[in-house]
């Protein structure tokens, strides 16, 4: 983490909705997404929010052996976006504890409020933080089934 890193950070991300970040494609798996409306998933959102921080915090580490990974998600989702609209997440470092990180974000779609709330963010060191999750799937391939 860099000396650079303080509160108050803030930071604008714009995204595009395409077609394939609709409900429908958020797991092709699913009979029941398939019959969805085709507007931005939740689960997209949630990622776009996520992408937007990494991308605001990325010149305060030592990318790439420093990155973050997500925590906490408290975002509303409280209006529909289809296809073809941009959405803005905007945000800003509320809190810094050791290596935890609090940002206040929302996201607009041109036309309402999208979202709103809090997202939670922990800096890991890239190698260590691969080592245990291999660990951890060596171990789980391990068991028998």
């Amino acid at each position: 983490m860099l000396p650079s890193l303080k509160l108050g950070l803030s930071f604008t991300f714009e995204y595009k909705v395409p077609p394939e970040r609709t409900v429908p494609f958020l797991l092709p798996e699913s009979p029941e997404f398939q019959q969805m409306p085709q507007v931005l998933a939740t689960g997209y959102m949630v990622g776009l929010f996520e992408w937007a921080c990494i991308q605001a915090l990325k010149p305060h580490l030592d990318w790439p052996r420093e990155q973050s990974v997500g925590t906490q998600v408290r975002l509303s989702h409280v209006a529909a976006t289809p296809p073809g609209l941009t959405v803005s997440i905007s945000g800003e470092l509320i809190e810094i504890k050791g290596r935890r990180l609090l940002f206040a974000m929302q996201g607009h779609d041109g036309v309402e409020l999208i979202s709103k709330g809090t997202h939670g963010r922990y800096i890991i060191d890239a190698a260590r933080f691969n080592e245990k999750a291999g660990a951890k799937q060596a171990a789980a391939m391990g068991k028998a089934p």
